[in-house]
């Protein structure tokens, strides 16, 4: 066999080659080929970004070659910062890059590094997340932005730069479901709304807190009015059981609102805490 080439079985008994490579001691797969011709090329170019020195980190985004980008990086992070990651990561100075293709790179903290080198990255309809247990998850989870978010009215980039995932640069601004900060004079308020029907306006609040708050009351009334959908909620994590429950039964859900459940159920609840 030509070197850095093996031989394999598939299940039906097909031929097919696998590729790979030892560098600093560690041993390399590169994938597998129909010939035994191809395979010994991708050692070939293997061994080219591994030992030639010559060949900048700037030269793989034009470099022919048989290996996918995604290999390209991994050999070159490997080669540059003697870390070798299966995903397409390059370590830079007190950050790293994950890139998606040779197009779309996204910057992280490296704080990260370990949850991305074990968590591929994909987009699908603008959208980015990961497979998790099974789950796609939406990366900007991981910054307590919900799935429903809006970049530039609940979260913004404060470079200006979206593909600054590091988390100085994301700023949240509203944290909580069905809550959304409104400036006005000088002032902030937060507007609560809940989308049944399309949206409609709960109320509006002083504390961020307490429109949240608001906004899982308002959910819980649509429930007792019949309302079947499988509703949001939110959690807040610095409120004591007693202190959430106070507050709840003191928080006021406008009469409108609750006249619009009614004439969408048909029911009339009687003693119903407002």
């Amino acid at each position: 066999m030509l070197p850095g080439v093996y031989i394999a079985y598939k299940k039906n008994k097909d031929v097919y080659y696998r590729a790979s490579i030892t560098y600093q001691s560690k041993h390399i797969s590169l994938g597998s080929y129909d010939t035994e011709e191809k395979a010994h090329l991708a050692y070939r170019d293997a061994s080219m970004l591994l030992q030639d020195a010559s060949v900048s980190f700037e030269d793989a985004f034009s470099l022919p070659t048989i290996l996918s980008f995604d290999k390209v990086i991994s050999l070159l992070n490997f080669r540059d910062n003697l870390i070798y990651f299966k995903n397409p990561i390059y370590l830079r100075n007190n950050y790293f890059i994950y890139y998606i293709s040779k197009s779309d790179e996204l910057k992280f903290d490296i704080d990260d590094l370990f949850y991305y080198s074990s968590h591929k990255i994909m987009r699908r309809q603008g959208h980015l997340f990961v497979s998790d247990y099974g789950m796609q998850i939406n990366i900007l989870s991981r910054y307590g932005i919900k799935n429903y978010a809006v970049a530039g009215r609940d979260y913004y980039f404060a470079n200006e730069d979206p593909t600054d995932y590091r988390y100085s640069n994301i700023i949240v601004v509203n944290p909580y479901y069905g809550v959304t900060k409104i400036v006005s004079s000088g002032e902030e308020t937060y507007k609560v709304q809940i989308h049944i029907n399309g949206n409609y306006i709960v109320g509006t609040y002083r504390e961020e807190e307490k429109a949240a708050i608001a906004y899982n009351k308002a959910v819980d009334l649509a429930k007792k009015y019949g309302i079947s959908k499988n509703f949001q909620t939110n959690y807040l994590e610095h409120y004591s059981p007693r202190k959430y429950a106070e507050t709840y039964s003191h928080i006021k859900i406008s009469e409108k609102y609750i006249n619009y459940l009614k004439n969408l159920s048909g029911v009339d609840i009687i003693d119903q805490p407002f």
